[in-house]
């Protein structure tokens, strides 16, 4: 049966009998993957109690059911799974993350954040948020993985600790140059957060890590939310 270019959606064939069964297909493919919303993208198993209408991106290594599936939008409907071939560019909501993705044409990425002006020769002034979450690990202070990138202008770090911060009565929030350039005696109860403003824009000649650092006792678990907030520039182009 032939089918639409991106959708797949099924052609109806001329003197075709029971077309309602075609018809209700293409609708049940639309339903699925119109204004495209999944409860996660993190499951190589699907779950043991779906809901009719819910709906996966499905994770890397899949097994069982979803075996053959991996990175497919999975859907399960009528009491049974479908899976749908993502097509470059299509976009969804990931519920349990609460961020968008795409689909890069090979895997699914977190969609950029970030609001650019650009100008008629490609110059570009990008306001932008990294945000990540640390799970922090014995000692005087930690350095995040994920970091600040080469020329950020920063404008600020806000922060919110998630799992309640072991070991230390307060903590600090900086780089290595300044360890407390974003705040300091932050609270270290879980829902505990900071808002730290640069105070003047600074902006960083490399990549450059995070650092929290404990006060009052070294640090012995916890973790939690960091978002960078900066400008970045793009050169003008030919």
């Amino acid at each position: 049966m032939s089918e639409t270019l991106h959708l797949k959606l099924p052609y109806l064939e001329a003197a075709q009998s029971q077309k309602h069964v075609t018809v209700n297909e293409g609708l049940r493919a639309l339903d699925a993957l119109v204004q495209l919303s999944v409860k996660s993208r993190a499951l190589n198993t699907p779950p043991s109690t779906p809901v009719e209408g819910d709906r996966y991106i499905v994770a890397a290594a899949p097994i069982g059911t979803w075996s053959a599936a991996a990175g497919a939008i999975a859907a399960f409907v009528d009491g049974v799974w479908r899976f749908f071939a993502p097509q470059t560019g299509w976009r969804a909501f990931d519920e349990n993350a609460g961020e968008f993705v795409y689909w890069s044409g090979s895997a699914w990425a977190r969609e950029p954040s970030g609001v650019s002006v650009v100008s008629a020769h490609g110059a570009m002034t990008t306001l932008a948020i990294i945000e990540g979450d640390h799970t922090i690990t014995a000692g005087t202070y930690n350095d995040t993985s994920f970091t600040i990138p080469d020329r950020a202008i920063v404008l600020g770090i806000t922060g919110r600790v998630l799992t309640a911060i072991a070991g230390a009565t307060s903590w600090n929030l900086g780089v290595a140059a300044d360890a407390s350039r974003y705040g300091n005696g932050i609270g270290v109860a879980a829902g505990s957060t900071v808002i730290g403003p640069s105070g003047t824009p600074v902006t960083y000649w490399g990549a450059t890590a995070v650092r929290v650092s404990s006060v009052g006792g070294s640090f012995t678990g916890g973790k939690v939310r960091l978002a960078v907030h900066y400008l970045a520039l793009t050169g003008v182009g030919a």
